[in-house]
């Protein structure tokens, strides 16, 4: 097939896919939708579902195990994106998803159609997942893999993220924390009677301003660690000393460092001057540079590599002692953004690389 066919037919398929609404928590049309396409590509067997995630293929020994992995839900619609219709326009593809991650999904189910799974050098399995968009205790992967515990037999693991067809590596995790800032309430003419909550909080917003990142490398990538106020709340009237003032600190710690450890930095920082809650904990996915498959995938495609400077199911797949990375055919810039879109070449592209991988990783 023509590069040229091939992309028309990508771009065709993500249109299709951006026109089923599946913002989180509302994934079942397109589950049913790829389930319906599943039944005709893959034996009834197969094809299992658990909710609205879905493993197709089989997991054996004989062959090393390779899955490509898509979530099926969207966030929310933008406002401004009301009686916006998915279409196509020049070289790009708009709709909700269409970067985030649509576009994947669209290659990876080309490849099953196209691939003769029973010739390969490798065992190739896919998983299409709900709720990716949330909390990291509601990933419909978790279920899946509690039901399918032999998940742990894939040796490598491809989620399709949008990356600007770019093979990133790890990631970082992510820790979000409410930290408390107790004064006491008093009319705002005579301060000196209270104790102000929010000026108290004063210090250490003063720290966060003028705190730098922190490169970690690892394996020969960089990661960041920062730590940002993202959310800030307090206050009961205009003329009234607070007497509470809370802020969120979100953290974003490197491969290699557990979540207790990532604990442990949060609460130097504070140094008692605040109560700390921790409100969620997202795992640092780790760097599988050593990993076989991760190599010929190098090798065989020459694709470009660098840290994943945000978190993904990666983080989630090494805490089950399975190694993944993150490569897919959207732009970075487009995820979560009003009128989304994908450029289509890429489609292509992501198609071509990962067929040459999965033909030539024996």
């Amino acid at each position: 097939m023509a590069s040229i066919d091939l992309a028309a037919r990508l771009a065709r398929l993500t249109l299709e896919l951006c026109r089923i609404s599946s913002p989180i928590t509302q994934e079942g049309p397109i589950a049913d939708h790829v389930e319906r396409w599943a039944l005709q590509h893959f034996k009834p067997e197969e094809v299992f579902r658990v909710g609205h995630t879905l493993l197709l293929g089989r997991l054996e020994d004989a062959r090393p195990t390779v899955a490509l992995i898509g979530h099926l839900d969207t966030v929310p619609a933008h406002p401004s994106d009301a009686g916006r219709e998915a279409r196509i326009e020049g070289e790009r593809v708009f709709g909700l998803g269409a970067s985030d991650m649509k576009g994947g999904l669209a290659v990876m189910m080309a490849l099953a159609e196209d691939l003769r799974r029973d010739t390969l050098p490798v065992n190739l399995v896919f998983l299409f997942y709900e709720r990716e968009e949330g909390s990291y205790a509601e990933s419909g992967l978790i279920p899946l893999f509690a039901k399918r515990p032999d998940l742990a037999k894939v040796r490598f693991g491809i989620a399709m993220e949008p990356t600007d067809s770019v093979v990133q590596v790890g990631c970082v995790g992510s820790m979000q924390v409410t930290v408390r800032f107790t004064g006491r309430s008093a009319h705002s003419a005579r301060p000196w009677q209270g104790e102000n909550a929010i000026h108290k909080a004063g210090p250490l917003l003063t720290e966060l301003l003028g705190r730098q990142r922190v490169e970690v490398n690892v394996a020969g990538f960089p990661f960041y660690e920062v730590i940002n106020a993202t959310l800030a709340k307090g206050g009961r009237a205009r003329n009234v000393i607070p007497e509470a003032f809370e802020l969120n600190l979100n953290y974003r710690f490197a491969p290699g460092k557990s979540i207790e450890q990532a604990k442990a930095d949060v609460l130097a920082l504070v140094d008692g001057r605040a109560e700390v809650e921790f409100t969620d904990a997202s795992p640092s996915g780790p760097v599988v540079a050593g990993n076989p498959l991760f190599q010929k995938l190098m090798a065989l495609t020459g694709l470009p590599a660098a840290s994943k400077q945000a978190w993904t199911d990666v983080a989630r797949f090494g805490e089950w002692g399975v190694d993944a990375i993150n490569f897919g055919p959207g732009e970075t810039a487009q995820a979560h953004q009003a009128n989304e879109s994908a450029p289509i070449a890429p489609l292509a592209d992501a198609y071509e690389k990962l067929a040459a991988f999965l033909m030539g990783a024996g």
